[in-house]
């Protein structure tokens, strides 16, 4: 037996072939996208993690050097008051590498 069909018919099938095959290569299209933007937001991330860790490791930086100039003066003042001779400290920024500027 031989069957063939409509030409009308076999054109529809190519036609809903040829969609199907459009659909699918849209979806790979915006599947492909939403990776890239993916992609794109976790390395956003990463840099605002990384801007965040520097500006907290400058925080820290700023912190520690204060606290050692408090240490320094602290250290200095403790020597002086142990000392019998009379001690006279110059008044300015100088003193006690600049405690009172540094604190205002």
């Amino acid at each position: 037996t031989h069957l063939s069909f409509r030409p009308e018919f076999t054109s529809a099938v190519e036609l809903k072939q040829v969609a199907q095959q459009d659909i699918e290569k849209q979806r790979f299209l915006v599947e492909k996208n939403q990776v890239e933007q993916s992609r794109q937001a976790n390395v956003m991330a990463a840099e605002d993690d990384v801007r965040a860790a520097d500006l907290i490791g400058n925080a820290l930086d700023e912190v520690f050097v204060e606290l050692r100039r408090i240490k320094a003066a602290e250290g200095i003042a403790n020597q002086l008051s142990k000392s019998r001779n009379s001690v006279y400290l110059p008044h300015g920024p100088q003193l006690l590498l600049n405690i009172t500027g540094a604190m205002q």
